[in-house]
């Protein structure tokens, strides 16, 4: 309350006027009291003059005490008072309220000293007679210039202080009245005046939290109005240049929301100030753990440190490439200094290199594995060439089993190329897909059929596990067989002699779920990612026939029927190929 302008306007008015009229009415019930004591005092006098008068001839020699005492009680009664007379040794003569032989020596009360002393006295006290305070009057009675006794006159001051309790209760309603009408009256004032004040404030607040406000009007001419207007043009030109900040930033975070590289901005000690969603991902930092904390404890990777560093040594651009051994991503770091725009300050930009990676090694890998497969055929083919033209040709048994060998080689290079052609067509769109709603079981059937003879001669079994009713499947029959067939010759080429070989097709999730079970030599967790590329062989398959180019034509053309191919397998216990065809 104390922090609005409103009340400290009017609680320090209404505090004056409540003090001034506190000390007032103090003032004035102490004066008007004052003024009542004195005027009994007065009148007291007067009556005990009176009485002195009247009552002088019965003083002398102290009198008849009993007359005294009757003619106490008859002028306490004319008076309206209490009637005393006393001795000038302070013995009590006459009393008009008690028993004046049991009152005690009255020589030491203090209005019978002075009047004593001085002729007459006063004083104001509780009476322990009557019980309550009352102001007591006495005058010195003289018979010459011998004292002939006292005559005491009091009235209590019950009555005056009933009209002085009276009067400070019209004080303390009418100072609370007059302080109720200060209050409101300087609330009223305060409140207008502070009105525009308000007004700005909540403008200000609205303008500081970026909401859209009305602008206050100017509704005076005075110090409050002009600071108003000054404030509506400020908002205006504020507004306009917030409304640019806005695009501008709204831009600049559009573009980091979306780049696939990674940035970063760190301050001059190497506390990151901005981190983008691609950073984020890449080093595994969250955005509100990251700004305000330093960059080896975000990224937790010495080579970007390194590489800010020598950025801010030397002022120039650094590059620099290196692995994130937990994500196993490749990122190519660039730090370059800010100058000017943000003095001190680094741009970090990390690109994610790690698809153009695999793709080079996938490329010597590939070049690798062409040169070996052509070069067994191609050296075969030149060494029974040479034999021919050294003398074999001469023997005729010879030369017609070396022919036949150069034709074996000849079908197992016309083999790859053939692959090599229909894995081109295939990856390129170029091969049209005939589809049509299929059974799975024609899917599985006839690849067994035709291998079933090659399993007999292996000594495996093989098993078809495939409902009748199964929902159909939107496939092209033949190329889908083509992909069984590849997976179940792989099952036989490295299976054990007697072990299972199984084929099954179930439901699962709109699609059909085939897969071709083995118990052979099993694929190491290494080899696993890569076994789908082209010409790719683990080691154990490299002594075995074959391109190495089926798995590859087999995931081209399940891909291309939308659905996807896998495989899970353990060294030693076998593997499972699972491929998904969808519903028709």
């Amino acid at each position: 309350m104390f922090r609005s302008i409103r009340w400290r306007i009017t609680l320090p008015y209404t505090l004056l006027i409540i003090v001034t009229m506190a000390i007032l009415g103090y003032y004035l019930s102490n004066f008007v009291q004052q003024t009542y004591v004195n005027d009994l005092e007065t009148g007291l006098t007067t009556q005990a003059r009176m009485l002195g008068d009247v009552l002088a001839p019965m003083l002398p020699l102290g009198g008849n005490t009993n007359d005294l005492d009757q003619a106490a009680k008859h002028w306490a009664k004319i008076v309206g008072g209490r009637v005393t007379i006393i001795g000038p040794d302070g013995t009590v003569w006459g009393e008009s309220h008690d028993d004046r032989t049991k009152m005690e020596n009255h020589l030491n009360r203090p209005e019978v000293a002075a009047a004593l002393a001085n002729g007459q006295g006063s004083s104001i006290r509780f009476s322990q007679t009557v019980g309550y305070q009352m102001m007591y009057t006495a005058i010195l009675v003289k018979d010459g210039d011998k004292p002939s006794g006292i005559i005491r006159v009091a009235l209590p001051l019950q009555q005056i202080e009933a009209n002085i309790s009276r009067l400070r209760g019209v004080l303390l309603t009418f100072t609370l009245v007059v302080a109720a009408l200060a209050i409101l009256l300087a609330a009223f004032i305060a409140g207008r005046t502070a009105r525009p004040v308000r007004q700005l404030t909540e403008a200000v607040r609205h303008l500081a939290s970026g909401e859209a406000t009305d602008q206050p009007l100017a509704s005076t001419r005075d110090e409050i109005g002009q600071l108003t207007q000054a404030f509506n043009s400020m908002s205006a030109q504020l507004r306009t240049q917030i409304d640019a900040l806005e695009t501008e930033r709204g831009k600049l975070a559009a573009v980091l929301q979306e780049m696939t590289d990674g940035v970063l901005i760190v301050d001059h000690e190497g506390t990151i100030q901005l981190i983008n969603p691609a950073a984020e991902r890449m080093f595994g930092a969250l955005q509100k753990a990251a700004v305000g904390n330093t960059l080896v404890e975000t990224l937790r990777h010495h080579l970007p440190f390194e590489l800010w560093q020598r950025c801010r040594e030397t002022g120039e651009v650094q590059s620099a490439s290196f692995e994130v051994g937990s994500k196993k991503l490749y990122l190519q770091g660039t730090a370059a200094p800010l100058g000017r725009s943000l003095p001190g300050s680094t741009l970090l930009l990390f690109q994610d290199i790690t698809r153009q990676r695999q793709i080079e090694s996938m490329r010597r890998d590939f070049i690798s594995n062409v040169s070996h497969e052509l070069r067994t055929p191609l050296a075969a083919l030149k060494a029974l060439t040479e034999t021919l033209q050294t003398g074999a040709l001469e023997d005729p048994p010879a030369a017609h089993r070396f022919l036949e060998q150069m034709e074996t080689e000849v079908d197992a290079l016309s083999l790859m190329v053939t692959e090599l052609l229909e894995l081109s067509r295939i990856e390129s769109g170029r091969v049209p897909l005939e589809r049509k709603p299929t059974r799975p079981i024609d899917l599985l059937n006839p690849a067994y059929e035709r291998l079933s003879l090659q399993a007999e001669r292996a000594g495996l079994s093989m098993t078809v596990n495939c409902p009748e009713d199964l929902p159909l499947v939107s496939a092209d029959a033949a190329r889908i067989q083509q992909v069984v067939v590849n997976l179940l010759h792989n099952a036989i080429k490295f299976s054990p002699q007697g072990s299972p070989i199984l084929l099954q097709a179930q439901t699962r999730n709109g699609s059909i779920l085939f897969s071709v079970h083995d118990r052979g030599i099993g694929i190491s967790p290494d080899d696993l990612p890569r076994i789908f590329e082209r010409f790719y062989k683990v080691d154990r398959a490299r002594a075995t026939s074959g391109t190495g180019l089926g798995l590859a034509i087999a995931r081209h053309l399940v891909e291309a029927h939308g659905g996807r191919i896998w495989v899970e397998s353990e060294l030693g216990k076998g593997s499972t190929f699972y491929f998904t065809i969808p519903l028709a």
